[in-house]
């Protein structure tokens, strides 16, 4: 369960291409279409008068073809990053702005409807506090509960989601280990500021790490598929791949809820399940 079109690539993304190829059924649900999102590969010459929300459309169409899963609209509006002091009201109607049970209802559908075992999404602070981060958290939540009611008013039986998770495939440990690697290289690293910045870690909350190097070129080739968000000189592909794979080949996230026994330190989503 993702925000925008593109984190779907930036969290998890090798993951997905794993078990898709290993025969599971995988859907990515985008709340939004992006549409208060910016231009952020400024080496990207578009058309003047772009519609940048049709774009990143087209980009996310490629990105599920590059990774070989489903994928579905939930059709909320993006909410925008609100900036300055004080921040601007979120404006109206906005994916963060509408009720909490309207936003989720979309959700609610799905997971009746798909059955999923496993879901993957953000963590209670969205896992940067953009507030349609913080609102897939609170949806998929929110979901999960109503999903398995038999009260809730749908016509579709209820369903029990069997694991939750949060997304962890940036923390501030692999991003260190990254930019060592880096320099050990003789190459300026690019993360140096945003360390400096980074406050939390968040992989002392880690439970499980999935194996992923073999995929690694399938997120990358997600990742560049979204082209108005993505340089390719970018710090996305700083970290040499093949050193990437010799010293963090994994992807990795926190079991948040969990309705069958919990395993410690797990290689797998799908650990107890199989």
């Amino acid at each position: 369960m993702h925000a925008h079109p593109d984190d779907e690539s930036s969290k998890g993304a090798a993951t997905t291409a794993r078990y898709v190829d290993e025969g599971v059924e995988v859907i990515i649900a985008t709340a939004t279409g992006g549409e208060r999102g910016d231009l952020l590969n400024k080496n990207l010459v578009l058309e003047p008068g772009y519609n940048l929300a049709e774009i990143r459309k087209a980009e996310m169409a490629n990105a599920v073809k590059a990774l070989g899963c489903k994928h579905v609209w939930l059709g909320h509006m993006d909410s925008g990053f609100p900036e300055g002091d004080p921040k601007p009201p979120l404006p109206k109607g906005c994916f963060a702005d509408i009720d909490l049970e309207v936003a989720a209802a979309g959700l609610v559908k799905l997971i009746r409807e798909f059955k999923p075992q496993v879901i993957t999404t953000y963590d209670e602070n969205g896992g940067y506090p953009h507030p349609d981060h913080i609102r897939t958290h609170e949806i998929t939540m929110y979901a999960y509960q109503k999903a398995q009611d038999p009260t809730y008013d749908l016509d579709l039986p209820p369903w029990q989601v069997s694991k939750i998770y949060y997304d962890r495939t940036i923390t501030k440990r692999k991003i260190l280990a990254a930019h060592k690697a880096i320099q050990d290289q003789g190459i300026d690293s690019p993360y140096t500021d945003w360390l400096d910045r980074w406050e939390v870690d968040g992989f002392d909350r880690v439970t499980t790490q999935v194996h992923v190097a073999d995929y690694f070129e399938r997120r990358d080739a997600a990742l560049l598929a979204h082209a108005t968000q993505v340089d390719p000189a970018g710090m996305w592909f700083a970290f040499p791949r093949d050193i990437e794979r010799k010293i963090w080949p994994t992807e990795d996230f926190e079991l948040a809820v969990s309705n069958i026994e919990r395993i410690e330190q797990e290689d797998d989503l799908f650990a107890g399940l199989r």
